[in-house]
C-alpha cells in the first residue's frame, strides 16, 4: 500500500518539509558522486551502534566527525535511489501538515529528536553492531506517529498492487498509519542481525512521534481533529 496523496490542506507554506527533502536529495547526489567512496561516506557519517556506545573506532581515515554527531548526519544519508524515493515520498505526503500544526522552528526540532530516537531504538537492543545505521525513515516515522494523533479522519489516496493490476482507493490515514506499524512491527520479528531494514528505527520513531506531538504542536491545534471539507486532491490551502 503506497500513499499518493492527502486531502488535509494547510495554511503554511512547508520551508522545511521541501527543504528537508531538497537537503537529502543533494546529499544523495553526492553520494552517488564519491563513487566507490560512497561506503566510506556510510561509514564515516553513519551512526554505527559500536562507535556511538564507544565499543569500537573508525580507522582515522573515516573519523570525520565526533561520534556523537552521527546520530544527526544519518539522517540525511541513503542506500539507494528507492530508499530515498520512499523516504521522500510520505515525507511530502505528511510533513507539510505536522509543519503546519507545529510552525517552522519545533517542527525541526520534533523532526531531528524523533530520528535520533529511532537510532537509539535501533542501536539499543545491539550495541556492538558494526552495520551504519542511516535513512530519515526514522524521523520520517515520528512525522507518521504525529499525523495519527492530529489527522486521523483525513483521507489518503493510497495505491494497492493486487498481482498484475494497481487500484487505487481513498482511506482514512488513521487506517493507513495504523496498519503501516503493524507491517513495521511484524518485520521486525522476523528481521536478523545482518544490514538490512532498520525496523526498529521505524517503530521508535514513529513511538517518539505519538509521544512528543502533545509537546511540539501549537496550542490552538487540537488533537484527533475532524477531516476537512475544504481543499481538493490536487490543491491545498496555503498561506505563506
Amino acid at each position: 500500500m503506497i500513499p499518493l496523496h492527502d486531502d488535509n490542506p494547510t495554511e503554511r507554506t512547508p520551508f522545511l518539509t521541501v527543504g528537508l527533502i531538497g537537503t537529502c536529495v543533494l546529499v544523495y547526489l553526492w553520494q552517488w558522486s564519491l563513487g566507490p567512496e560512497q561506503t566510506a561516506a556510510v561509514y564515516a557519517l553513519g551512526a554505527i551502534p559500536a562507535v556511538v556506545f564507544d565499543h569500537a573506532r573508525l580507522s582515522p581515515e573515516l573519523a570525520w566527525i565526533a561520534p556523537v554527531l552521527t546520530p544527526f548526519t544519518s539522517l540525511f544519508l541513503h542506500g539507494g535511489l528507492m530508499h530515498l524515493a520512499g523516504n521522500m515520498l510520505y515525507l511530502w505526503i505528511f510533513g507539510n501538515n505536522i509543519e503546519d500544526a507545529m510552525g517552522h522552528g519545533r517542527f525541526i526540532l520534533f523532526y531531528v529528536i524523533c530520528g535520533i530516537a529511532a537510532v537509539l531504538a535501533q542501536a539499543l537492543p545491539n550495541t556492538a553492531s558494526t552495520i551504519p545505521i542511516i535513512g530519515a525513515s526514522g524521523a520520517i516515522s515520528g512525522v507518521l506517529g504525529a499525523y495519527l494523533l492530529l489527522y486521523p479522519r483525513a483521507r489518503v489516496l493510497v495505491l494497492i498492487p493486487l498481482g498484475f493490476f494497481l487500484h487505487t482507493m481513498r482511506l482514512k490515514a488513521s487506517v493507513v498509519l495504523v496498519i503501516w506499524f503493524v507491517m513495521q512491527i511484524l518485520s521486525s520479528l522476523t528481521a536478523g542481525d545482518g544490514p538490512g531494514v532498520a525496523w526498529f528505527a521505524h517503530i521508535g520513531g514513529f513511538v517518539a512521534g505519538v509521544v512528543l506531538v502533545p509537546f511540539f504542536k501549537r496550542r490552538q491545534v487540537s488533537l484527533f481533529q475532524p477531516a476537512h471539507s475544504q481543499g481538493s486532491w490536487h490543491q491545498k490551502k496555503r498561506r505563506p
